[in-house]
């Protein structure tokens, strides 16, 4: 089974040009040691929330810019192998020597998972545009919202979208500053799904999101009990910076 790693990240906004060739370098090393596809994401649109945002989520101040990166792997065995070996390749590959490829951005506020794919539908291209989300979801409710997602990958492929993924949180860190679950407020009981829906283009997403709104079709059916709290969801849409795949 396939298994994604999901990231979120502040970076100064006047730092773009060095986050991207930091994630290009940087990447390319997952890839060589078996990462299927690595994909980084600069903000576009990424609202402020009453309850939870993108920008809560890291602690980001004015002047940064919400990231939004996954990378993508054949299944967990090969992304563990790598990840136990981090610490050797620190010493051993200049890609992973903060010395030599430094980050342009505060590590310690950047938030990381692992998560496996309840809901994978639709191809991946090369170029589109990103909408992410960050979902709370109660462990009991794990195949409402499985279900849920699956079938409403109908209407948004008749929107324009062109995949969805959906992951459950699998191997999640909690963090001295910033974390997964922190960034959703959750509670004991639930888990973090980290998703992302593919678009050709920002125009074709944000006129889906406006028939979406007078659309019956969407709206749950009377009685429906949502399986997560939509009032701490974090979302916002973002524009592709690196692609990188085999």
């Amino acid at each position: 089974m396939a298994y994604i790693d999901g990231f979120v990240i502040a970076v100064p906004t006047a730092n773009k040009q060095k986050f991207i060739a930091h994630a290009t370098v940087f990447d390319s090393a997952f890839i060589e040691h078996g990462a299927t596809r690595v994909v980084e994401c600069w903000g576009a649109d990424v609202p402020r929330g009453k309850t939870t945002d993108f920008q809560g989520a890291v602690q980001a101040t004015d002047d940064e810019t919400m990231a939004f990166s996954w990378i993508e792997w054949s299944d967990k065995a090969c992304r563990d192998k790598v990840m136990q070996r981090m610490d050797e390749l620190g010493k051993t590959d200049e890609r992973f020597d903060p010395a030599k490829n430094p980050m342009p951005f505060d590590g310690k506020r950047m938030i990381y998972g692992g998560f496996e794919p309840l809901v994978d539908q639709g191809e991946h291209t090369i170029d589109s545009y990103i909408q992410g989300f960050i979902i709370p979801v109660p462990l009991a409710r794990r195949e409402a919202y499985r279900k849920m997602a699956q079938d409403a990958w109908v209407m948004f492929k008749g929107y324009g979208a062109l995949r969805v993924v959906e992951a459950w949180g699998d191997e999640l860190f909690d963090g001295k500053v910033t974390d997964f679950r922190r960034a959703v407020k959750a509670e004991p009981d639930e888990k973090i799904v980290f998703s992302f829906m593919e678009w050709p283009s920002r125009e074709v997403c944000d006129a889906a999101a406006k028939k979406m709104m007078s659309d019956e079709s969407m709206k749950p059916p009377e009685g429906m009990e949502m399986p997560f709290d939509m009032k701490r969801m974090v979302y916002g849409g973002f524009t592709r910076v690196v692609t990188l795949g085999k």
